[in-house]
């Protein structure tokens, strides 16, 4: 295998920080060589949060060069759109629908964009965007949107839906695993129907 190269950005308190511990713990749990970079920014208020997960044969570095992402998997719908350039020309964006606004729409500065996923498809990226949120809420815990994500995500990052299953399994509090499970499972399956 190649290196795997993915990106997991979205806003602080989403969870993305969770999300690249399940998913380097997959990645370690196969074999491969791992390195993750936490990228914070402004996260406790609500700022862009960025995480850099690398994997594969040998791994020298966890940071990731502009047009090397093979996956973005993103919790916001903006952030899908900042952080293209980063994404290969062959690579796919993995998003939810969730819409949080910034500061600057916030204060009235700004609007937040419309079409966002049509804009992206129009430039011929491959973007898949789901309803994240729905699928929180039919397992009972809107919190479980990110896990929800990750089993969206589960095809394209290139580990067995077993290996991710069980670092999910091993990376959520024991109180929350039936819920988390539910999410993840709920988020493969809806992917394999597309």
């Amino acid at each position: 295998m190649s290196n795997m190269n993915i990106m997991i950005v979205g806003v602080g308190g989403q969870g993305s920080l969770l999300a690249s511990k399940i998913l380097g713990k997959a990645a370690m749990d196969k074999g491969y060589d791992v390195k993750v970079s936490e990228v914070h920014g402004m996260s406790q208020r609500g700022g862009s949060v960025v995480t850099y997960v690398r994997y594969g044969e040998e791994v020298y570095s966890p940071v990731i060069c502009r047009g090397d992402c093979d996956v973005i998997i993103s919790f916001e719908l903006l952030e899908a759109a900042r952080w293209l350039p980063n994404l290969k020309p062959d690579g796919v964006i993995i998003t939810s629908l969730q819409q949080i606004n910034p500061m600057p729409v916030i204060t009235g500065a700004a609007e937040y964009p419309e079409n966002i996923v049509e804009n992206i498809k129009g430039l011929g990226v491959d973007i898949r965007a789901y309803d994240t949120e729905s699928i929180a809420r039919k397992v009972g815990n809107p919190k479980t949107s990110n896990v929800a994500l990750i089993g969206l995500a589960q095809k394209a990052l290139g580990i067995d839906n077993g290996t991710l299953r069980a670092a999910v399994a091993s990376c959520v509090p024991q109180k929350a695993l039936d819920v988390n499970l539910a999410a993840y499972d709920a988020g493969v399956a809806l992917a394999e129907a597309d």
